[in-house]
């Protein structure tokens, strides 16, 4: 059975293209259970985000035609408006695909961890959805597997390479005790919401976010357990915050010298680690000049980014060899997979000459006849049954001069000098 990939993602197709494939998540059953009636699979899982479409699919045939097809006829689209923007990988060129997409060699953001759990979704909805067969079901767990690996061996997610996650990566170096830390957010936007995200899975003790719009504020940090100010509050707030991170689109500064100089004394020479991630500044730049305080603006961050991603990049090659590795070990499975059905079609075939030779000789006994001779009878029979069919082969192949043939009948029989064939 061939193994198929089927898909599109951001590096071949712009966003207009990639959301006119995508798969609603609650479709996505009813869509996997369409696909094995009409779209020549046999078993097949649907990875869909914002990022990328793929079908993994087992198939009876070597074209996987069909899937494309179905594809398009789903949503609505032209086989040939899809093409230019779709890549296929059969076998071991999906394995290979399947496997970096879940450790994030093939993200947007190299090294990315939440591809894991969306390919961990598409496996689940697919289970649910009955679609798996068994070689899907192992090779999803195989991803799994080797996808663990990749994070535990090597650096390809430690190194923070966004400004939201870099952030609070610094407040961690900073402040190793985060859960006995405040932090005040300057803003409600996206960033500020991604930075609000990370300081609570870090676990720090109190979150404060002041906004021009209470309301948007409120909205945003109420899943993180902080609350929300306005932005004349914040003097009366400076002094708790260990933390101070902004991101507005103001076209003023939010903090200047003199305010973070009174709340010091407040704080009693207490560190103070603050980030601006606005541009235009939110702060004012001579906050850098006072004691006690960590100021980073975007550019500093950008600095660090680019250093991550350099280092991401060498632990993505260790990551490629692991995968190299991996790959072999599934499609030795695979393989050996290929050979079940020859296997007991082979056993079947012994079992049938065994019970036509026994059901023989226990006539033979029936009638009368001497055992031992019975007994040379059955030997005699089973062996030349047995062996008919390899003995056929070898005169074929050396009548034929087929060497090729010859050595690999040789070899499979363990025939190490000539054959009894007569």
């Amino acid at each position: 059975m061939l193994l198929l990939t089927l898909g599109l993602n951001h590096r071949t197709a712009p966003v207009g293209v990639r959301e006119r494939v995508a798969f609603a998540p609650d479709r996505v059953g009813n869509a996997l259970r369409d696909l094995l009636d009409r779209g020549g699979a046999r078993e097949a899982a649907i990875l869909s985000t914002c990022n990328r479409t793929e079908l993994y699919c087992g198939l009876n045939d070597r074209d996987g035609g069909q899937v494309v097809e179905w594809l398009g006829d789903y949503h609505l689209l032209r086989t040939v408006d899809l093409q230019p923007y779709l890549y296929r990988h059969t076998d071991q060129q999906a394995v290979r695909h399947i496997l970096r997409v879940a450790s994030g060699l093939d993200s947007l953001v190299l090294g990315e961890p939440q591809i894991l759990g969306q390919v961990k979704a598409a496996y689940q909805a697919a289970n649910g959805a009955g679609t798996l067969g068994a070689r899907l079901e192992r090779l999803f767990q195989h991803t799994f597997a080797v996808a663990k690996q990749v994070r535990t061996d090597t650096r390809i997610g430690a190194s923070p390479v966004s400004v939201a996650f870099a952030a609070v990566g610094l407040a961690k170096q900073i402040f190793a005790d985060l859960p006995k830390r405040a932090a005040l957010l300057i803003g409600a936007g996206d960033t500020i919401e991604l930075v609000a995200r990370h300081l609570h899975e870090n676990g720090v003790g109190r979150l404060i976010v002041a906004n021009r719009t209470l309301e948007r504020a409120h909205a945003l940090v109420a899943p993180f357990d902080g609350y929300a100010i306005a932005l004349d509050e914040i003097p009366a707030h400076l002094g708790e915050a260990d933390i101070v991170i902004a991101a507005t689109a103001s076209p003023g500064f939010m903090l200047d010298a003199a305010r973070v100089r009174t709340c010091l004394k407040q704080r009693r020479r207490r560190p103070m680690f603050v980030v601006d991630l606005a541009v235009p500044r939110d702060i004012d730049p001579a906050v850098a000049d006072l004691d006690d305080v960590y100021l980073y603006t975007v550019d500093d961050l950008k600095d660090i980014i680019q250093e991550n991603l350099r280092s991401r990049e060498a632990a993505a090659e260790q990551a490629e060899e692991i995968i190299d590795h991996q790959v072999e070990h599934f499609m030795g499975w695979l393989r050996a997979q290929d050979s079940v059905a020859s296997i007991r079609a082979l056993r079947q075939q012994a079992e049938a000459v065994r019970d036509e030779a026994l059901a023989r000789a226990r006539r033979q006994l029936a009638q009368g006849k001497n055992p031992n001779e019975v007994l040379d009878l059955l030997a005699n029979l089973l062996t030349n049954k047995l062996i008919h069919s390899p003995c056929a082969g070898l005169r074929e192949a050396a009548a034929q001069g087929d060497a090729d043939m010859l050595n690999l009948i040789k070899n499979l029989y363990r025939l190490n000098g000539g054959n009894s064939c007569r």
